[in-house]
């Protein structure tokens, strides 16, 4: 009685119709379904590209494993912290570093930058020289050398390059006492800017200097480090490698994962995600409606049908499967026209970058598509299609009785 339920409903859909106007509303419930699908797809699959491209953008910013001090800001005993790290396996490359707010001035420009002092290691633990838009890399021969963030470099108007006039750079002392002139509240070096790169919201106004020139502007001891970066040999490896460094290392230091230095960063993004997909799953489930609408039309446009189909002896369990049935088709149409428009859609973007970030930039939308997109969206418009089709199968008893 399934198989003919089913047969029935597959007529009821395909076959025409006894009016213009069921066939209408049945095709525009269809097509609704399909346009949701289409358009809650596109922008999942969006986010997904937002997601792979946030974690470009801050590629450049954590590492793998990230090795700080509980308490305090300067690492304890980092001769056997380095010892430790460099005699694991999983270990590819580690970098000492130093970071803190200073003052860059040149001529009568002036803005608070952030300092990063690094070691000649840091490009194996974190590739920033790979994304140089002009000038080069410091070479580490001096301590004064370093490598600016665009937009900061902008507002300076700093010139780059060996030979170039010199910015100064500026470290607030700590200590308490009379202040006569500005040697008392800052420390000054004299810096070159050799080349620029790229920044975004996690590395604007940063300059990458050679970690003896931080050391020197605070004052610390030749080896000191706020913090040391690994690269890890797998990056999926990560919390197994901080795990067993935590056992080594002791209590004195804090380990955080490349996830967990982005908390807050990651948790926003997925907090946006989940509301983009329940404003979608929203409308998803005000399109079922149509569907509602549909199944109840057709109910009444085969009244006739439905009493001669009982008198021939079916049940009435059957017959609501007919429009059971026939609702779902909707929705599998709707489901499956739906996936194949917006896998078309993100691949024309993809390939073309047709749709911009914005009016005044290059940037196109990223689009990722992967299969548990598919899932999700398949999922969430089958079980409100499931959900309206079972339950607007059952009205209208009535109708369905012979006289």
């Amino acid at each position: 009685m399934k198989n003919t339920s089913f047969y029935i409903a597959t007529r009821y859909l395909l076959a025409r119709k006894g009016s213009t106007a069921v066939t209408f509303i049945t095709w525009l419930a269809a097509l609704a379904m399909l346009v949701a699908v289409a358009a809650m797809f596109i922008i999942i699959s969006v986010f997904s590209g937002l997601e792979d491209l946030n974690q470009d953008l801050i590629a450049n910013l954590h590492s793998d494993l990230t090795v700080k001090n509980k308490s305090g800001k300067v690492l304890q005993n980092i001769d056997k912290a380095t010892k430790i790290i460099g005699g694991n396996k999983e270990i590819a490359h580690y970098s000492k570093v130093i970071e803190e707010k200073a003052y860059l001035r040149f001529r009568e420009n002036g803005d608070i930058a952030n300092l990063r002092g690094v070691d000649s290691a840091y490009i194996f633990v974190n590739p920033i020289n790979q994304n140089i838009l002009y000038g080069t890399y410091p070479s580490f021969k001096f301590s004064n050398e370093v490598l600016m963030e665009n937009k900061l470099n902008n507002r300076l108007t700093i010139p780059v390059g060996e030979g170039a006039d010199y910015a100064t750079i500026l470290m607030p002392k700590p200590g308490v006492g009379m202040i006569s002139k500005e040697e008392d509240i800052f420390t000054k070096r004299e810096i070159f800017v050799s080349g620029i790169f790229p920044g975004n919201d996690q590395l604007d106004n940063t300059i990458i200097a050679p970690i003896e020139l931080a050391r020197e502007l605070l004052n610390l001891p030749k080896d000191a480090a706020y913090q040391i970066v690994i690269k890890l040999k797998d990056a999926n490896k990560a919390d197994e490698v901080k795990a067993d460094l935590s056992k080594l290392l002791g209590k004195t230091y804090e380990l955080k994962t490349k996830k967990e230095e982005n908390a807050a960063f990651w948790k926003m993004i997925n907090t946006e995600k989940l509301f983009i997909y329940l404003i979608f799953a929203l409308v998803i489930f005000i399109t079922t409606f149509n569907l509602a609408g549909a199944i109840t039309i057709l109910q009444l446009d085969k009244k006739e049908q439905a009493k001669s189909l009982m008198s021939m002896g079916m049940n009435l369990k059957s017959l609501r499967n007919v429009y059971f049935y026939t609702g779902l088709l909707i929705v599998f149409f709707g489901i499956i026209s739906g996936l194949i428009v917006g896998t078309i859609m993100c691949y024309v973007q993809i390939n073309t970058g047709f749709f911009k970030a914005g009016s005044n930039t290059d940037l196109a939308f990223p689009v990722r598509i992967i299969p548990l997109n598919y899932v999700i969206v398949s999922a969430t418009a089958g079980v409100f299609g499931l959900f309206v089709s079972r339950l607007f199968s059952k009205v209208n008893k009535s109708h369905f009785k012979a006289n």
